[in-house]
């Protein structure tokens, strides 16, 4: 359950602000149907994610334990550091054509996943907690407690929340996150 939760909650809130997100907003306020691009994302991000559990409880095998260690107190304090900067716009010019929205949700927001903090949080969390199945379900719903409200609710959402105090918030967690793996 702590491989879970931890990564339920360090996604979330390092998505508060992300690229990702703000595709989101684009992504709803263009093409204005919810639902397809809610379960695109969904697809996206367990795809996505499932590929960094399965990296991150991989690297385990080739690394000792002190090695991985450090790597993962780095790999924490860098994201911590990142958070802390708000990402760029993306851009959202692709048509829909045949596919439809939710496969266009689906690539656009597969690559834009791809090095970004989140996935990069979802190695380091596999490879501290071992639980592929914990991690992969906890960060694929820290994704979607961040996105889904975005696509239903955007414009209000961005205009009342504190994007600014939530990275900052997250950016501390990663670093705590990082003292603790030293300390531990």
């Amino acid at each position: 359950m702590d491989a879970f939760l931890t990564a339920t909650g360090l996604v979330a809130l390092a998505e508060m602000g992300d690229k990702t997100q703000l595709l989101a907003l684009l992504l709803a306020t263009r093409y204005k149907k919810p639902w397809p691009i809610v379960w695109g994302i969904l697809l996206a991000t367990l795809l996505n994610h499932a590929l960094a559990g399965a990296l991150g409880t991989w690297v385990t095998t080739v690394m000792g334990p002190d090695t991985l260690k450090w790597i993962l107190v780095a790999g924490f304090v860098v994201m911590g550091v990142w958070t802390f900067f708000p990402d760029k716009q993306v851009d959202t010019s692709v048509q829909t054509g045949r596919w439809g929205v939710f496969l266009v949700t689906v690539v656009v927001f597969f690559l834009a996943e791809m090095g970004d903090k989140t996935q990069l949080a979802t190695v380091a969390i596999a490879a501290q907690y071992q639980n592929f199945v914990a991690v992969v379900l906890g960060s694929t719903l820290g994704m979607m407690v961040a996105n889904a409200p975005v696509v239903f609710y955007g414009e209000r959402l961005t205009r009342n929340l504190p994007l600014a105090l939530l990275r900052s918030v997250a950016g501390v967690l990663f670093l705590l996150f990082a003292v603790w793996i030293a300390l531990g």
